[in-house]
């Protein structure tokens, strides 16, 4: 809960000019909402492409299989798009009421569109560290209201003996 109440903090440095990226785009732009304005913070680099995924906010469900959860009716909605050269991350993906979703943020670094912990990141709106586990749900929580709510991801990377954790000196 208190990564939840800092994140308006975080989010107010982020230019409101900033360009928002990927498909949709136009849902936090236009204000019609619900949606997910997702202001990234400490990319390791510029290289790759950028992924939101949307899930239902349960352990069971967080991270699991879309195709599963798209045959079972469950909610799951994922968003790409690519790294810009410069300037902020910020991306907005389109929620399908409001309520209480999981939202997980991968920086594809080798463009493989898989997981490679070796070499992507991962982030969600909780500010703890994965260590060498998945994030738990409970880090990856977002209200989502009639408009657009708007949250930090701090994107942590693999980084030796400590396991999962954000970049001492990130490219952004």
């Amino acid at each position: 809960m208190r990564a939840l109440l800092a994140v308006p903090l975080l989010v107010a440095a982020v230019p409101a000019s900033a360009q928002v990226l990927g498909e949709d785009r136009a849902a936090c732009a236009g204000g019609e909402g619900p949606a997910i304005r997702v202001a990234v913070r400490g990319l390791k680099d510029r290289t790759g492409g950028l992924k939101l995924e949307l899930y239902p906010a349960n352990a069971q469900d967080f991270t699991r299989d879309d195709t599963l959860l798209v045959r079972e009716g469950k909610t799951f909605r994922r968003v790409r798009a690519a790294m810009p050269p410069s300037g902020p991350v910020v991306l907005c993906i389109k929620a399908p009421r409001p309520g209480r979703y999981a939202l997980l943020f991968t920086h594809d670094r080798d463009g493989k569109n898989k997981f490679n912990p070796w070499k992507d990141g991962a982030g969600v709106v909780g500010t703890e560290g994965f260590g060498y586990a998945r994030p738990r749900y409970t880090q990856a929580i977002v209200e989502v209201g009639a408009g657009i709510a708007s949250v930090t991801v701090t994107v942590q990377y693999l980084r030796g003996v400590a396991g999962f954790g954000p970049m001492k000196k990130a490219a952004d």
